[in-house]
């Protein structure tokens, strides 16, 4: 589905009934058994115009991580640490925001 397409399915949907979370569950719970014949699974993707940028934010974030902690490093072990705060800084970020808020 092309985002083109995006208008046409929004107006279908609001006139359609609300489905209840049972309906919801056992339609995803089939789509996943059709999805999965003879034990040959076929990827899911998420697709049409609800494709998500969440990978390219944390690529970015890494990207910049990174090169913040290899240019505060003052020795190999430091970088090596660097590089590992780098991948888990979602985390930090976490983190810190629930030391603030007072969460935790």
């Amino acid at each position: 589905m092309h985002c083109n397409d995006c208008r046409g399915v929004a107006m279908k949907k609001e006139t359609a009934r609300k489905q209840t979370w049972d309906e919801i569950g056992k339609a995803i719970g089939e789509k996943m058994e059709n999805e999965c014949k003879d034990g040959k699974c076929k990827p899911w993707k998420m697709g049409g115009c609800n494709q998500g940028s969440s990978g390219a934010l944390y690529g970015l974030g890494f990207l910049g991580a990174l090169f913040y902690y290899l240019s505060t490093a003052t020795s190999l072990w430091a970088g090596v640490v660097g590089v590992v705060k780098a991948l888990l800084w979602p985390a930090f970020l976490v983190y810190e925001l629930m030391k603030f808020l007072m969460m935790g």
